[in-house]
Parts: structure tokens; sequence; C-alpha cells
């Protein structure tokens, strides 16, 4: 086998250094993981060396609810804390989305089962400020349903249960307790607590850790070392009558009654947790998430929705072939006869606004900064989601999606500034510096101005959402210190261009419009054109809103992708066909128009996200209903500006196409 191929190369000398440095790439290569997907080896504590550890740390994380879009600091509730100044420190996205990754207060050993241990006990007595608020706060937090979210070994802690269906769901949160309310069946978690008006809070876990253990030639460690491939709870409620000796055996659960405690009245809650190991060599350590993700929502609903979407712009693609084809082929062969002919005919259809179609439209500043930031948004999905689909934004490497996506919007000030001064250009505008200094303040400065606003709502709800003033000010110096400047580079080099030369001259005396159909008239044909690309990713919308909202985990990049791509197309094919036919109504306002035509499935994506709100969520709170609507804010204009900009470079392509090979006088 030929290892390399024939260059011209000059000396032996040079052959080896070759060979050399092949060879010291395939080590690299070799021994490289992507990010946040590194193994660790673990050992017995007797064991302990350079390629193993003993101490499995268990982290904690906020806690969140579907009940509520507040999320709050471990510590919030009044748990056992861990040794906090040995936190990891987490990335941009981790902050944004509000996670704080705390050490845990549990202390375990790799293959050292715990049957009870203490991790700390609370102690609340009637009629003092500081214990009725602490407890005031836990009766909230069980009421609401805040759900705990731990991590081992970058894996979530899951806790899994019995379906009525009889399969199994692995939820990556558990609650912190329960509330039996008045006539109710009592916690769904066990039939034990069943007590009326009284909460039960969650202060034992059972952790079972389970791992692989390979040979030594596989990691090189000895054969009491392993990797872990999974770790589950079960929480459980339990009366510990003497806290200096709990009973972690003991079947009474700790009921505390809804009303406050009495004056001089003391309540202690004694922490617990158990710790057992279980060898599994069946599974090997690379396919530890295959459990976690299983139990998330079915593939072949994926593969309904691709379906879907493909029969939408099968039937597009159908539509603007025969239009292409046959329809517009004929016009242009009938135009161009008609100008060789003796006997011109008075022209008719979309040639007779040859002179106007090119006209430059009202508030063209407007419409330029737009598609500048909707290039923005556009390249920046793109690349975002190649990354994911190449495994690097995986679930294990938490924070990273929203890092890479804010990094690159930044980065992507560039292409942003070129393009808004080059359409601004083209339509004759000379305010260069209004246009740039928009074009890096507006679209930007509309998203940080309402995640500010709702930072502030965070703050006051002292929440870990909350993103700290530190990371503002660096969100701002990322704004103006990256983002602006490159804007400007963009718009210098855009400016410098030749404005773009249309196919045909556009006359001095604007054409009247003809009286238009209820069909052709603008804001039906907006309305309409929606509602097939929005057809195209309805159904991937609930997982992504699922995903932030449900606690649910979302990994179906490849997915996506796919109806990333429909949906390009599906945005540009519908935009030309009815910016054809609006053409041939001899309606030539086409700028605005086309933009608004494929951005308006935005307002559907609204739509939708209050439907999700209505059925899915139990949110009652105005806080949290403000914090909803505020981030679907966000979402939905950053879509419109990434659909609006699909629609109108498709339908500026298109129509500078058909006028370029049509005689015109």
């Amino acid at each position: 086998m030929r290892i390399l191929p024939r260059l011209p190369i000059r000396s032996c000398c040079q052959q080896l250094g070759m060979v050399v440095i092949m060879l010291h790439t395939l080590a690299v290569v070799n021994g490289f993981y992507l990010p946040g997907l590194a193994p660790v080896n673990f050992c017995k504590k007797s064991d302990v060396s350079s390629t193993c550890k003993s101490d499995v740390i268990l982290y904690v994380n906020r806690l969140n609810t579907e009940e509520s879009v507040i999320p709050y600091e471990y510590h919030h509730f009044d748990f056992c804390l861990g040794k906090e100044e040995n936190s990891p420190v987490e990335n941009l996205g981790q902050v944004v989305f509000g996670e704080r990754i705390r050490p845990g207060p549990y202390n375990i050993q790799f293959l050292e089962n715990i049957e009870c241990a203490k991790a700390c006990t609370k102690t609340y007595k009637g009629g003092q400020t500081d214990s009725d608020r602490r407890m005031m706060v836990l009766k909230k937090g069980i009421s609401l349903n805040y759900q705990h979210h731990w991590i081992v070994d970058n894996m979530p802690v899951t806790w899994c249960y019995q379906l009525e269906n009889g399969k199994q769901y692995c939820s990556i949160g558990f609650p912190m307790g329960c509330l039996v309310r008045q006539d109710s069946e009592g916690c769904p978690i066990n039939s034990i607590y069943n007590q009326p008006l009284h909460y039960y809070p969650f202060n034992h876990v059972d952790l079972e850790i389970t791992y692989h253990s390979g040979a030594a030639e596989e990691w090189g460690s000895m054969a009491s070392s392993g990797r872990i491939i999974s770790v589950k709870v079960s929480p459980k409620s339990i009366n510990h009558v003497d806290p200096e000796k709990p009973n972690c055996q003991s079947t009474e659960p700790l009921a505390i009654k809804e009303s406050s405690l009495k004056s001089g009245e003391t309540l202690n809650i004694v922490y617990t947790y158990g710790v057992k190991f279980i060898l599994n060599n069946n599974v090997k350590w690379s396919s530890r998430w295959d459990y976690i993700l299983e139990s998330m929502p079915h593939t072949n609903i994926q593969w309904f929705s691709i379906l879907n979407s493909l029969v939408i712009v099968l039937f597009l693609s159908g539509m603007v072939a025969m239009i292409m084809l046959r329809t517009l082929h004929k016009d242009i062969a009938r135009y161009n006869q008609m100008d060789s002919g003796e006997d011109a005919q008075e022209e008719f259809g979309w040639k007779l606004v040859h002179g106007d179609v090119f006209r430059p439209p009202r508030k063209g500043m407007i419409l330029s900064v737009f598609l500048g930031s909707g290039v923005q948004v556009l390249v920046m999905s793109m690349i975002t989601l190649a990354f994911a689909c190449l495994g690097f934004l995986s679930p294990a490497n938490r924070g990273a999606l929203m890092t890479c996506s804010m990094v690159l919007f930044v980065s992507l000030g560039t292409p942003a500034g070129y393009v808004s001064a080059r359409i601004y250009k083209s339509f004759g505008g000379v305010k260069w510096k209004s246009n740039v200094i928009l074009t890096s303040i507006v679209c930007p400065g509309v998203v940080f101005s309402l995640f500010f606003v709702m930072n502030l709502v965070l703050w006051g709800e002292n929440s870990s959402g909350a993103v700290p003033f530190s990371t503002l000010v660096a969100l701002l110096a990322l704004w103006f210190g990256v983002s602006v400047p490159l804007t400007f580079v963009g718009a210098y080099f855009g400016f410098r261009k030749r404005a773009l030369e249309h196919p045909v001259r556009t006359n001095q005396i604007p054409r009247q419009i003809p009286d238009q159909s209820i069909y052709t008239q603008p804001i039906p044909g907006i309305v309409m054109g929606g509602v097939l690309p929005f057809g195209c990713i309805f159904i991937q919308l609930f997982f992504i809103l699922s995903s932030l909202w449900s606690n649910q985990m979302y990994y179906m990049f490849g997915f996506l992708f796919l109806v990333f791509l429909i949906l390009i197309i599906t945005c540009s094919e519908t935009t030309i066909l009815l910016c054809y036919f609006h053409l041939c109504a001899e309606d030539y306002h086409w700028w605005w128009r086309s933009f608004l035509t494929s951005g308006f499935t935005a307002v559907y994506l609204f739509i939708y996200c209050c439907h999700y709100f209505v059925t899915k969520l139990s949110i009652k709170d105005s806080a949290s209903t403000f914090l909803y609507f505020g981030y679907t804010a966000i979402m939905v204009f950053l879509f419109f500006l990434l659909t609006g900009t699909i629609g109108f470079f498709a339908c500026f392509w298109f129509i500078r196409k058909i006028y370029s090979v049509v005689k015109v006088d």
C-alpha cells in the first residue's frame, strides 16, 4: 500500500521529514477527543495514580420547573452545601442560560458502597424570621415542583421510572419534594405520601453508579478501575428521629404541615444519602448517553417531520419548475418575438413593469439594515448547525451551543456591514455613516435591550438566571469592541464597490399600478406566504421549545440541519411564486413584500409559542409570563430577520434573472 503520493520532493531528507510529520499528526489525532467528551478513569482510593482518580465528585446545578421560568441556585432552597471554592468555571453560554454548577455535599469514593451517610442537618425554629423565611422558600419550591439537576463525570444524574405503557423513562432532573393538596391522591412517586396539606421534602437519595471495567490494555489501568457509564437516583422522604444516628431504612416519611411552625417549635431535616456501585461491561463508555437519549422523543416523529417537509418542498418545487420551464419560458419567447416582429403589439404582463421593477423602495435604509443583520443571523445559524452535526456541540459540552452562537454572531459583523452597504448603495443611498451605524446598532440593540430588561426582572427575583454585571460588561465589550468595528470594515468594502447594475433601466416617472384582486393585494399575499415555511418546521419547533422550557434534552441536530435546509428552500420558492404572480398583475413593489412574505413565518412562530404556553406549560405568575414572552420576542425577531433575508435574496436573484433574458427597448 502506497503511503505517500508521488510528489516532487527533492531529497530523501525531505521525504523522511514528511513521514515524521505524518506520524506525529496521527499520534495527535489518535489522542484527540471532542470538547466535553474526554473519558475519566476512576480507581479505588488505594490504587490512585496519575492515570486514575478515586474521588467521584457530584456537582449540583440550578433548579428549575415547568411551572415557572425563574431558575434558582442550589443554595437558594437551604440545602446542604459543598465547597463552593472548588466550583468549575462556567462558559459564556452556561452563564447566559443561568447554569450555576457547584460541588455537592456528598463524599463519594469509587467502588466504596455507602448504606447511609449524613450530609448535614438543617434546623428550623418557629418564630424566628430567618428560619421562617427559609422554610417558606423550601415549601414554595416543593409546591412549584422545582427539579434538581445533578452531574457526575459530566453525565446528568437521571431519575428513571416506569410509564403507563410499561416503558422506562429517564428524566435528567428529579423533584425536591412533593405536596399533597386538598382531596389529592398523594404524591405520584410513592403512595405512602398521602396526608393532605402536607409537604414531603426528599431528604434522602440512593445513588446507583454503574461503571464499565475494561482490560488493562484499553486505558492502561488496573483491574479495580473503571469508567462511569450512568448514575441513577432514587429520592425518598425519611423522618430521621435521631439526627445523630439517621436510619435510612425507615419507611416513615418526613411530613411537614402546610401551616407555619409555631413559636418555639423546632423541626430538623436530616439530609442523607446512599451509594451503590454496579459493574456492567455490556455498555461501552462511548454509548453511555444512549439510555438517556433513547427515552427522549422517538426519531420516528422526526422522520415524519422530515417527510412532511419534503412533501411541501416537492410540491413547491414542482410549481416553480412549471413556472420557470413552461409559463416563464413562453413569456420570454413571446416577448422577444414581439420585439422582433414588425407589427409589435402592446406589452403586457411582467414585462410591462420593466421600467419600474428596480425602482428604489421606500425606507430603503431600514430594509438594508435588516438584510445585513439577516445575513449575519443566517450565516451564524448555518455554521452553528454544521458544528453541532459534527459533534462539537454535544449535550456533554454544556453551554457550547449558546457560546458558539454568540461568538459567531459577533464575529460576523463584516458580512453584515458589507451586505447592508451594497444593498443601500444600489438604492442610490448616500448616507453611508447612518447606514453603518444603524447596521451595527439597531438589531443587536433590540436583542440586548430585551435581554437587559428581562435580566432586571431576574435580578429582582434573586434568580440564578440573572446574568452578573461583569458578564453584561463582557457582552457589551464584544458588541462594541468586536462586532461594531467588523461591521465598519464590511461597510467600508461594500461602499467602495460599484453600485449593482440592474439589467433594465428605471423610468423617471413611476407607472400607475392597476387595481389588484384580493389574492394579489399586499396583506393577503404576505399572510399566505408564511404558511408553507411554517408547515415545514412546526413539528421540530415542539422539540426545541420542550428543550427550552420543559427540561428536555435536544440532541437531534442532524434532523434540525435538514429542516433548516428545507426551510431555506421553502422560503425561497414561496417568495418567488408570489413575486411572479404580483409582477404579472403589474405590481412592481416587490422589495419590502419579498422580505415580509417569508418573514411572516415568524408571526406563525409567535402564535405557536403562545399555543405551547397555554397547552404545555403551567405558568401562572406574572414574572414568569413576562420572561417567557420576552425570550420568545427575541427568538421571533431573529427568526423574522432570518426568513425575511432568505426570501428577499431569492426574489432578488429571480427578478434579475428574468429581466436579463428578455429584450427591452
